[in-house]
């Protein structure tokens, strides 16, 4: 039998994968630590083959899908101890939760007819959720396996809040190139055609939020970003290059609101003979939002009331990979949780308190426990 993992050994696998850095498209050396791990510990594991980490225990039917993923935002933030908190990039998101569900997933048995996955998937971060979307792939409807019984996407949400929803977002390429004009003249220079597309953008969104009275929930709004803004000069000509980010609230379906910008910027660029205008995505999901009258909920509710807390329901103004997965298993109970403040994402001081991971292993062990037995 192999040896269950104690708290140590969970505070263990969390501090050695956060330590193995793994940006989105360079994951393979966390991969395969976290499927070492998940060997050593009753597993079925093994790096898939766009690179997820995935780890099976049980041979059932009716799956648990415990989908976190192993990627992280760019930028180095030293692994380190200061008491409670461990500090490093992923230690929130989402190395935490992934290391809880396999933590948890290693505690019990699986009963006969059920089987548990955990995944660590691969760009998350990117635009292109590759990850998620090979998971999806191998479980269409009336395949084997089909979509699971359950699935948790592993997000921060604190140990005592369970997170029913994402915006959706869109990411667009926008290039311009366009004549130079001297700038005393009332031609305007590439760089401010640049300018013009974004507040185009701006507008946009503004005018949908109006028609669709969004007041105060983020959540319900369309909201851009402007991702980067890069000039460049090729003799008489400029170039302009914007990354766009377009958040998507449940009210707004991706293919109008990419139609409909896509006309507005074309107008705003002005466009002659001389100037041409690419517009690309390089990806978009749709908004999801899960419903919370489901054994999967009920699970949650009672274990984290079990341990003393008061558990709240949270929806999120980013995304996750319940975007990518959630559309796809209408009949799918599906709730993101993990420890960690997601107000910590991307940051530098992006750390995880290690009472709360351990709590959220007690929530999950004590969750798959009732799933089992309903």
């Amino acid at each position: 039998m192999p040896e269950l993992p104690g708290d140590d050994r969970a505070i263990a696998l969390l501090t050695d994968l956060v330590s193995t850095p793994s940006r989105s498209g360079q994951e393979r050396a966390a991969s395969e630590r976290l499927v070492a791990w998940m060997a050593e510990h009753g597993f079925d594991a093994q790096v898939d083959a766009v690179g997820n980490a995935v780890g099976v225990r049980g041979t059932g039917l009716r799956e648990v899908l415990l989908l976190g993923h192993i990627d992280t935002f760019p930028g180095d933030v030293p692994v380190r101890r200061d008491g409670d908190r461990l500090y490093g990039r992923g230690s929130v998101d989402a190395k935490g939760p992934l290391c809880a569900f396999a933590a948890a997933a290693a505690l019990d048995p699986v009963p006969v007819g059920w089987r548990v996955t955990v995944v660590g998937a691969v760009e998350e971060e990117a635009a292109t959720s590759r990850g998620a979307r090979h998971v999806l792939e191998a479980r269409v409807p009336g395949a084997r396996p089909g979509p699971p019984a359950y699935c948790v996407v592993g997000e921060p949400s604190r140990w005592d809040r369970v997170t029913l929803g994402y915006r959706g977002r869109l990411v667009f390429d926008i290039r311009l190139r366009a004549p130079f004009a001297h700038s005393a003249g009332a031609e305007r220079l590439p760089a401010e055609r640049g300018i013009a597309l974004w507040s185009a953008v701006e507008r946009y969104c503004a005018e949908w939020n109006a028609g669709h009275d969004v007041r105060d929930s983020v959540f319900d709004a369309l909201s851009p970003s402007l991702r980067t803004f890069v000039t460049s000069d090729e003799g008489a000509f400029g170039m302009v290059r914007l990354g766009v980010g377009v958040r998507l609230p449940l009210a707004a379906d991706p293919e109008t609101v990419h139609r409909e910008l896509t006309v507005r910027l074309r107008e705003s660029a002005a466009p002659g003979d001389q100037v041409e205008l690419d517009i690309g995505v390089l990806g978009g999901e749709p908004a999801y939002r899960g419903g919370k009258s489901n054994a999967l909920v009920r699970a949650f509710l009672a274990e984290i009331r079990a341990r003393g807390g008061a558990p709240r329901f949270v929806v999120k103004t980013g995304t996750s990979d319940m975007n990518v997965v959630g559309p796809f298993w209408p009949r799918t109970p599906i709730v993101a949780y993990g420890p960690g403040d997601s107000a910590l994402d991307h940051t530098p001081q992006e750390h995880v308190g290690l009472a709360e991971y351990l709590a959220t292993i007690g929530v999950l062990r004590g969750v798959l426990r009732r799933l089992f037995a309903g």
